[in-house]
């Protein structure tokens, strides 16, 4: 009898474990929306899009970017840049649409 419960602990936490990585997922998958309607608006999704100081996908200051242009920058910039200030894509799109700009 000590089999049951043990088997329902296992299938509860199973359970969890799979809402949790879903609600990761759909969390994830938001923000990845957000951050590519950023791009969108911003550079139409060009990686080498400039305007005056502001280079490339998201429009990031050529000194934010010190120099190296590269896509694996460019994210990675803009990932810090928005973490930062805005805590998330989701509220960097907020802002954005409120504001015109991010």
């Amino acid at each position: 009898m000590q089999v049951q419960p043990q088997q329902a602990q296992s299938s509860q936490q199973t359970t969890n474990q799979t809402q949790s990585t879903n609600s990761s997922t759909n969390s994830s998958s938001s923000s990845n929306s957000a951050k590519d309607w950023i791009a969108s608006h911003e550079s139409s999704g060009s990686y080498g899009a400039s305007n005056g100081q502001y280079y490339g996908k998201y429009q990031i200051s050529k000194a934010s970017l010190n120099g190296d242009y590269s896509a694996a920058n460019q994210e990675r910039t803009a990932d810090q840049y928005v973490q930062s200030r805005y805590g998330s894509w989701d509220n960097a799109k907020s802002f954005w649409q409120q504001n015109g700009w991010y």
